[in-house]
């Protein structure tokens, strides 16, 4: 595979994670896609501008490509006001920045080889290649997208810490009375 056929696959890939993940706004009410999923405060919309935020520094200062308007990644207060929609922030404004986010990585992925260089400071490793930021932004887009959804699921439009129902109280008891007998924690098998 050459590498513009590795970049087509790649957007591809971004591009439909990216639509998995704004499509879980549809058809919901402003108050579901910003009410509390978990006790962090986890929302909907926060997901998608945490997401947006995110994508924009991997394809933007990684590649020395920069983005007006971006906190300093070490200013912890700043990053973590990107978790959540603020009362001025409408939805649209929060999905029209997100896809802004994704047109600036998709002219980064076209114009930049794979092997370009990056920088990013957070990582342990921080010398990085555009192919890895790349599949590192996927991959995270997709965890997220996974994320909203099992959150949607567990609160079924229930308030956080409404009764479970008789089934998730039975598995509860068993993952309780499986926890008791443990004697410490088990190693997963893992295939190679």
């Amino acid at each position: 595979m050459d590498d513009d056929d590795a970049k087509d696959a790649l957007l591809h890939e971004l591009r439909d994670a990216r639509q998995a993940l704004v499509t879980q706004l549809d058809g919901r009410s402003e108050y579901e896609v910003r009410r509390p999923l978990d006790p962090s405060g986890t929302n909907l919309l926060g997901v998608v501008k945490h997401v947006a935020l995110w994508e924009a520094y991997y394809f933007g200062p990684v590649f020395e490509r920069p983005v007006a308007g971006l906190p300093d990644w070490r200013d912890d207060a700043a990053v973590d006001a990107h978790l959540w929609a603020a009362e001025h922030e409408s939805r649209a404004e929060v999905v029209e920045r997100y896809e802004a986010a994704g047109a600036r990585s998709d002219r980064a992925i076209a114009e930049l080889p794979l092997d370009a260089p990056g920088f990013v400071p957070w990582w342990p490793r921080p010398h990085v290649t555009l192919l890895a930021v790349a599949l590192h932004v996927l991959s995270d887009t997709v965890w997220h997208g996974g994320q909203t959804f099992a959150l949607l699921e567990r609160n079924g439009g229930a308030d956080i810490g409404a009764e479970p129902s008789a089934h998730l109280a039975e598995l509860e008891r068993i993952a309780r009375a499986m926890g008791r007998s443990d004697a410490g924690a088990v190693s997963t098998p893992r295939r190679a």
